[in-house]
């Protein structure tokens, strides 16, 4: 839905600096340069608010994602002064400096425009860490059932909240150092399977997941963890990934 953003009531402006593409790429390679606006300040404003207002009255050619505007979908993820962030959920007030933002696209994805990135290979890599749910049941029969008292469902109570903005990944340094890495969204994924008991692709999951590029290329920075802007405990599910790969391969089971 369209929401206009009110005019300003105060004379007070805030220096907002955003990444303009010069062509396909983001603020690593060069291919672009930082305009800088004057926008109003409002009360409760948010760094998505910012990046409409921009777009909407300063210059209509600002590329950029949103959809909810209440922090359900994750498409409005930017990195803002240096962190990666949901803008829909970031107030303004809470991470200027001096008065002045930075607005730039996701680290370590393609950008296809200005503010606006390509998840493509982030949620290619949740497929290659076999993130799709294999169960072997038939519309026929009943449902299968998962107690959420079982220990392995109280695993991944939080882990299932994932909405795959791609926070994480953008401020996995692994992922800027390794670039095949599957990240911690993807494992993340993975390790809520792992502990699915209606699942039947276990073996090949752990297969996916305990290559070069999986579980054990993990630093344990716990970047995942402190920027993940739902709480979700990534680095604790990349550690379990790693001890179940690790027992199946002492097993001969991988």
């Amino acid at each position: 839905m369209d929401q206009a953003i009110p005019p300003a009531n105060s004379g007070s402006t805030i220096r907002v600096s955003v990444w303009r593409s010069a062509g396909p790429g983001g603020v690593a390679s060069g291919e672009g340069r930082f305009e800088a606006f004057d926008v109003p300040r409002q009360p409760s404003q948010t760094v998505l608010d910012v990046v409409t207002h921009i777009q909407r009255h300063l210059d209509p050619t600002l590329t950029y994602r949103f959809a909810c505007r209440v922090g359900v979908c994750g498409s409005c993820a930017m990195v803002v002064n240096g962190e990666a962030r949901w803008t829909c959920r970031t107030h303004v007030d809470k991470v200027s400096q001096d008065g002045t933002l930075e607005i730039s696209p996701l680290r370590n994805l393609p950008v296809i425009r200005d503010l606006a990135t390509d998840m493509s290979e982030f949620f290619d890599k949740w497929a290659r860490a076999r993130g799709q749910f294999t169960g072997t049941r038939t519309r026929k029969e009943d449902f299968a059932v998962v107690s959420p008292s079982s220990a392995e469902r109280r695993q991944v109570d939080l882990g299932i909240e994932c909405i795959g903005c791609g926070v994480c990944y953008s401020s996995c340094d692994v992922v800027e150092w390794k670039p095949d890495y599957l990240g911690p969204a993807a494992m993340n994924r993975a390790w809520t399977l792992v502990n699915d008991t209606r699942d039947q692709a276990q073996r090949e999951r752990l297969a996916a997941v305990a290559g070069d590029a999986g579980c054990h290329a993990c630093h344990t920075h716990m970047t995942c963890t402190e920027r993940c802007p739902k709480h979700l405990p990534l680095t604790s599910a990349i550690a379990g990934l790693k001890r179940v790969t690790t027992r199946a391969l002492l097993k001969g089971e991988l």
